[in-house]
């Protein structure tokens, strides 16, 4: 319609509507006042495919009611939008496949893509690494595929955690678990198990990562009768907490608890919660560069693990000589 109205083709209109310097300016000022007229607004999707680029760029993570992964998007979210970009986010059911097939269904509407704690299996990741479109990989660490990777160091921030626990006097300790499919998951547990160095004896109750489960785990682990709860993540802490109170266990006087992420609810609770601080806007900064270089074509090598800091709070104390039950 702009086009019949300002008697030029649809392609002049493209032309000028993307900026193409080949069009005159007297012919350019004359379209766009038709455009303005008629309140044209071009389409984003259709100048993007003329160009060769969407400006969108697709996020996949496994929780949206998750503060953790709200930080980590919301950073990224700053950066693309800097650059011109916008950002589509999406979850999944928590299965590797319906991953997998959100990631395959986002390339072809996407520039580029950002894995935020996969659960995609290896061979999945490779499959997505031979493709066009890029791929970068957050909160994860997989030798022998060639994607863009960040993550923070679990590991060593778990270990630390389990130090300022065995500083306390605790020797036996349950890890409440996340899932199976978490990288971080595997790392953190990994720590765990390695802190018999340090003369603690782990043991480990499966949940899943959030407010929910670990209250309903909560009892079955103090059935093994640690000292203290190593929570996969703060929403897990959370919910063990909540639990501990319902049963008259006292916090940290009978049971020190853990968390992980220092996400905001972790700093509110009763008690405050011990935990790990992950570097939530660093990652998300990190994640926008490395993608920025692969959408450039300049593959440059991935950033280095990120270091995540112990915050000591009210959730852990010195050993107790037993456990309250709130029956006596």
């Amino acid at each position: 319609m702009v086009a019949k109205a300002a008697g030029v083709s649809t392609a002049t209109v493209s032309r000028v509507m993307s900026g193409n310097p080949a069009v005159s300016p007297d012919l350019a000022a004359r379209v766009h006042a038709v455009a303005e007229e008629m309140a044209y607004r071009p389409s984003g999707a259709a100048r993007g495919l003329a160009l060769g680029s969407l400006r969108n760029v697709g996020v996949i993570l496994p929780d949206l009611a998750n503060a953790y992964f709200f930080d980590t998007v919301k950073q990224m979210h700053h950066a693309a939008r800097t650059d011109g970009y916008r950002m589509l986010v999406a979850d999944y059911s928590g299965t590797a496949d319906d991953e997998y097939s959100t990631a395959v269904d986002l390339l072809g509407q996407v520039d580029g893509l950002i894995l935020l704690s996969s659960r995609i299996p290896v061979s999945g990741l490779k499959d997505l690494a031979a493709q066009s479109t890029p791929v970068v990989l957050v909160n994860r660490v997989e030798l022998g595929v060639d994607l863009p990777m960040v993550a923070v160091d679990n590991f060593t921030a778990m270990m630390e955690l389990c130090g300022h626990l065995a500083q306390l006097g605790h020797r036996r300790v349950v890890y409440v678990a996340g899932s199976d499919l978490s990288w971080q998951n595997r790392e953190r547990w990994r720590a765990v198990e390695m802190s018999k160095v340090l003369g603690i004896e782990s043991f480990r109750v499966d949940s899943d990562g959030t407010i929910e489960g670990g209250f309903n785990v909560a009892e079955s682990a103090l059935a093994q009768e640690p000292t203290a709860l190593i929570c996969f993540n703060d929403l897990t802490a959370v919910g063990a907490i909540s639990k501990l109170r319902e049963l008259g266990v006292r916090v940290p006087a009978d049971v020190s608890v853990t968390g992980f992420d220092d996400v905001e609810i972790a700093r509110h609770i009763a008690p405050p919660l011990t935990t790990v601080q992950s570097p939530k806007a660093q990652l998300g900064d990190q994640a926008w560069r490395l993608l920025q270089e692969a959408l450039r074509n300049e593959p440059g090598a991935s950033a280095p693990m990120l270091d995540a800091k112990v915050v000591i709070r009210d959730s852990t104390g010195p050993v107790s000589t037993g456990v309250s039950t709130g029956t006596d």
